[in-house]
């Protein structure tokens, strides 16, 4: 788990909006690539998933007063998710600080 600090502070919602719009062309413009980005959210939760290249949900962003905790739900070997991982902490950190 990795905790990114929120300083901002950004709602849940407000977090969930900035992802959706503009988090798959951030990542798709580092990997040059077109990946397929999902998200859902419930409460202080944002699940993030990419269902071209790995099943289910693939990581989760838990959104507090203070910090975001980012959970990898992925498996070894599955695509380079450490690699979507760190885009996905720095995009994150980006909006929150």
């Amino acid at each position: 788990m990795t905790s990114i600090n929120n300083v901002q502070p950004l709602s849940p919602e407000a977090l969930f909006d900035i992802l959706k719009t503009e988090f798959p062309a951030y990542v798709n413009e580092l990997l040059g690539s077109n990946l397929t980005v999902e998200f859902a959210h419930v409460s202080d939760i944002i699940n993030i998933s990419f269902p071209e290249i790995i099943e289910g949900n693939a990581f989760t962003l838990t959104v507090g007063d203070d910090n975001i905790e980012v959970t990898d739900h992925t498996t070894e070997g599955t695509y380079n998710t450490e690699l979507l991982k760190q885009h996905l902490t720095e995009f994150t950190t980006l909006k929150a600080n």
